[in-house]
This record gives structure tokens, sequence and C-alpha cells, in this order.
């Protein structure tokens, strides 16, 4: 309690991450296929990572209610990624794992609305109420990012940068893990850091 008071104090919330979480998720293993999926988007459509063969692919999970997800995105920093790779043919998609009643769950037209306002670019927003993307993939954050290259081979899975707070200042002079593995990987290189510690809010699994 000390501690999250101190963070608090200091303008910055805690990193959560559910005491029994860890134990209930395994990470999928980097350099291999990366676990498969088809969820419904916000407009009725449907997407599958296999629909994506041949593309690289960024998958971020989202709770727009988590503080950690509202730094990224009241700064501008993740609509600026998801703008930059887009251009560059990069597939990004941004997936929900939040059960209905949890933090960050919303049906698709009011997440519609939640992406409108929030300037989300992303490909599409993926809706997994029922979380077995979200456990397949071991995703314990928001945010937390993936890399997929266009083989289908998850190449980097962990925390968007080095800057483990809610604050937006942080934001700048941030080591971003993200565009590290992008910018390698799709360079021919091999990723660095293929995995590092996610933080931010707790995945809002039932």
């Amino acid at each position: 309690m000390r501690v999250f008071a101190a963070l608090l104090v200091l303008g910055l919330a805690a990193p959560q991450l559910a005491p029994d979480l860890g134990a209930q998720l395994q990470d999928p293993e980097i350099r291999a296929p990366a676990p498969a999926f088809t969820l419904p988007d916000t407009e009725g459509g449907e997407h599958s990572l296999t629909d994506y063969a041949g593309e690289w692919v960024v998958l971020e999970w989202l709770n727009y209610g988590c503080p950690f997800v509202q730094k990224h995105y009241g700064s501008g920093n993740m609509q600026k990624l998801q703008a930059e790779y887009g251009q560059k043919g990069v597939i990004w998609l941004s997936v929900v794992s939040s059960a209905p009643g949890e933090q960050g769950y919303y049906v698709a037209s009011e997440m519609a609305a939640m992406n409108e306002a929030n300037g989300n670019q992303a490909e599409a927003v993926l809706l997994d109420p029922e979380g077995n993307v979200g456990r397949a993939y071991g995703a314990r954050t928001t945010p937390q990012m993936y890399v997929i290259d266009p083989e289908g081979t998850l190449l980097y899975n962990g925390a968007i940068d080095d800057r483990p707070s809610s604050r937006l200042s942080d934001i700048d002079g941030a080591h971003n893990y993200l565009v590290q593995a992008l910018s390698e990987a799709m360079a021919g290189n091999p990723v660095s850091q293929p995995t590092t510690q996610p933080y931010g809010c707790s995945v809002k699994y039932n």
C-alpha cells in the first residue's frame, strides 16, 4: 500500500497484474507460428490471422479505461505509431479481451464510438470478450504488444517501451521496444529483444 500511495503522489499509477493471472497464462513461443485466431470487429466484419498471410502484423491489447493505455492515446503516441506503420503496410490490430461487466468492455457500437473518440488508427479493433485469443497469446496487460512476420511467425511479445508509468511526459525519451522490433525485423535482422516485461493494467478476463 505504501508503494502504491507513493506512486499516486508522484502522479503515477501502479502497474496492475492479477495475482493469479501469471499462473493462468503461458507465453506463446517466440520464432514459432503465432496462435491462429478469428475475431469480429466493431463494424460487423471478421478478421483471421490467416487473412494477413504475407503481411507484417502488430497486435495491441487495448482497454480505454486503463491509465497506461490513456497515456499512449492521450499523448497521441499510439495513434502516431498506428498511422506510421499503416503507411508502411503493417496491419495493426487492436484487441479488446475485457469480459462483459469489466473495465474496457463495450458492445460493438459503443466500442466503435470509443475508437472514434480516441482517434484509433488501427486497421481494426477486434472484440475478444471470452478472452480466448488473449489467453492464447498470454496477454497480461494493456497495453501489450506483439509483432508477427509475413510468414506468421511471432517475433516480439512485451511492453511498448521502457517507461512503465502512466505519466504522459514519460513518452518523451522512452525507448520504444515495439519500434525497435519492427525496425530490426523489417530490415531483415533478428529482433535483439524479442521479449520484454509488459506493463499496464491487468487484462480483465472473466
